[in-house]
């Protein structure tokens, strides 16, 4: 327990990641889960494989877009469930350098996002709808789960384990310190030592012990006492929990959600469906004040560019990150229940109170009277009074209330306005 506090500090201080979802299927444009949700056979799919060439792929450029947008660390898928692999693996032919590409992508990404000073984290699906040892007639999500011809196709899955060990060995050795390893997914009785994860996990630690590592292999991070492989962080999946995440003993556990910025996770030319910068930014400021960081999904084209509307959204982020940043970055849960014009983030003795709602009159601030040193305005530093309404000794709770006035009918910043109240040395911790 003690080694995962260790290993989660940086973690818990970037607060805001990228994810990178990019293979074959960006082809087809209809999404990553393409061959399952249209059965399609593996000589289907090869028509992809066989024209796969981002000629506009620039990791350098993916990684200044991460960086503009305020963003800490990156993870890219180096292979979803249809097991095509963006890195020169040995175990495989079914992989980016035997395309027209002819490129080892994942060894360009990492050095594209380090030499921006960003984390580097790598998806790799424990699932695999490629390998011929994996189970498929009769499986939930194997493409051919329906299809009589596999019914008395016998796999040997001990086979597959070995290839998929042997892969995640590659990742760890052939490309320097990674960060992050994001493994997809268990499901049914596919889950913990139905992928040797002990066995995995051990050797993965031996590499790498400082990486961190999801917890979708199994197992249950809610323990007091969870198993080896249950991972650093949970991860929850286009939704942010109500309250945050803690175990058994009510103790806070390190989560990021994963969320897209459409409906898609891979590129999908015919979703237009865009969050716009302000719910992104909201989403975040939720995630940090319920101490959750928040990775944010770009499906690339089949050209290797991150779609303009994507793009837009990541510039405008980080417009407001660059003026906000600091009620982000190493901040987490507040004390305080969270107001009823917006949220709360916490760093130390320095509040941070993100106004969504201007109301009409003062901005009420419950059980801080008293206790606020300093209020500025977090855009630009300008300087806030606190002081008592004229006719708020009347109306409002002026024994345990502070009350702030905002000038104007509208918010400075309709995304999110941030107060950074400092607080009084006594409130520190």
């Amino acid at each position: 327990m003690s080694e995962r506090k260790e290993r989660v500090k940086w973690f818990l201080e970037d607060r805001f990641g990228l994810f990178i979802h990019w293979g074959l299927y960006s082809i087809p444009a209809r999404g990553e889960w393409i061959r399952s949700n249209e059965r399609l056979s593996v000589e289907d799919y090869q028509l992809y494989f066989e024209e796969y060439n981002p000629v506009f792929y620039n990791p350098r450029e993916w990684a200044r877009a991460a960086k503009g947008a305020g963003q800490k660390y990156a993870v890219l898928t180096a292979k979803h469930h249809d097991g095509f692999c963006l890195f020169d693996s040995k175990l495989t032919d079914y992989k980016s350098t035997n395309t027209p590409a002819g490129r080892d992508l994942i060894k360009e990404y990492i050095e594209a996002f380090r030499d921006e000073g960003l984390k580097v984290g790598l998806y790799y699906s424990i699932i695999d709808w490629h390998h011929h040892d994996y189970p498929a007639y009769g499986d939930r999500y194997h493409p051919m789960r329906d299809n009589e011809d596999f019914k008395n196709v016998a796999g040997d899955f001990s086979r597959y384990i070995t290839y998929f060990h042997g892969q995640v060995k590659e990742l760890l050795t052939n490309y320097g310190k990674i960060d992050i390893l994001w493994f997809d997914f268990s499901y049914d009785d596919m889950t913990g030592e139905k992928w040797q994860a002990t066995k995995l996990v051990e050797m993965i630690r031996s590499i790498q012990p400082d990486i961190l590592i999801d917890n979708r292999l199994g197992g249950n991070l809610l323990s007091s006492e969870p198993e080896i492989y249950a991972g650093d962080f949970y991860s929850p999946e286009q939704i942010i929990p109500v309250g945050g995440i803690v175990n058994e003993e009510s103790k806070p556990v390190p989560w990021e959600a994963c969320i897209t910025m459409n409906d898609h996770w891979g590129y999908h030319s015919q979703d237009k469906n865009y969050k716009s910068p302000q719910q992104v930014v909201r989403a975040l400021v939720e995630c940090v004040s319920k101490n959750g960081n928040l990775l944010l999904n770009v499906g690339p084209n089949a050209k290797g560019e991150i779609p303009e509307e994507s793009m837009a959204i990541l510039k405008a982020v980080g417009k407001w990150m660059k003026q906000n940043g600091e009620s982000i970055y190493g901040c987490c849960v507040s004390s305080l229940p969270k107001p009823e014009w917006g949220r709360y983030t916490q760093k130390g003795n320095y509040l941070y109170a993100h106004v969504y709602d201007k109301g009409i009159g003062p901005i009420y601030f419950y059980g801080l009277k008293g206790r606020i040193k300093k209020a500025r305005l977090l855009v630009d530093g300008s300087e806030l009074k606190v002081e008592v309404p004229w006719m708020a000794a009347e109306y409002s709770d002026i024994q345990n209330g502070a009350f702030i006035t905002l000038q104007g009918a509208r918010l400075p910043d309709e995304i999110d306005t941030v107060i950074e109240l400092e607080l009084l040395e006594e409130d520190f911790g």
